[in-house]
């Protein structure tokens, strides 16, 4: 294709970026003749597609029901979270003060989360939320740790939608968010770096509560 990526490449990308949208749910099936006809592909190109949503942990195979969007578990958040703190503390504390170009992509991720969280449409909130994280990884300025915190996303995305009540899972975020970037805007990395590390050990907290109803971290 003219952007040098294959089809293969493009139906992975669109399907991630479902994913990453909530728009494809934990238990929805991926049928390789609906995706056919959408994509105008041949079956190969669909399965290869298919295989790498696979390795990168967003599909799994069922016997007797074909491939589906993986339903995340318990030690799933945990290992996520570990991959997060070492990104997003790590990119702030290597950080310097923000350029403009860093500091207006953060504030749209904030903005369009407010706009989302106004709309009541909870999925957005999340989906926006996670751009504003991505973010911050982007201010490590690594090419190769921007694409694999994207699938870190979409994983992140489908376990968010194992919470039963995903509004009020959503709704504190945004302002602790808005502060984390407060901090970075200052400059003040100490208490950037605070302000992240309580958020992602509340927000994996009330995750594992999802799963392991009654559990303590």
């Amino acid at each position: 294709m003219s952007d040098g990526l294959s089809l293969a490449d493009h139906i992975t990308s669109e399907l991630r970026a479902d994913i990453i949208g909530g728009r494809l749910l934990p238990g929805k099936a991926l049928i390789e003749a609906d995706l056919v006809l959408a994509y105008n592909a041949s079956r190969n190109t669909i399965r290869e597609a298919l295989h790498r949503l696979g390795q990168e942990g967003l599909t799994r195979y069922v016997r007797h029901k074909g491939v589906m969007v993986r339903q995340p578990g318990a030690d799933q958040v945990r290992d996520l979270f570990q991959v997060r703190r070492t990104l997003e503390l790590q990119a702030i504390a290597a950080s310097r003060p923000l350029r403009e170009q860093q500091s207006d992509s953060m504030r749209e991720a904030i903005e369009a989360t407010q706009l989302a969280r106004d709309r009541e449409d909870w999925r957005a909130v999340g989906t926006h939320s996670l751009r504003f994280h991505q973010r911050i990884v982007g201010l490590l300025g690594s090419p190769l740790f921007d694409e694999f915190f994207t699938t870190v996303v979409a994983q992140l995305r489908l376990v968010f939608s194992a919470a039963p009540d995903e509004s009020r899972f959503q709704a504190p975020w945004l302002a602790r968010d808005r502060m984390i970037y407060q901090h970075l805007i200052e400059n003040d990395r100490p208490a950037a770096l605070e302000a992240l590390s309580t958020y992602l050990d509340d927000s994996e907290q009330q995750l594992l509560e999802v799963f392991n109803p009654g559990s303590r971290h």
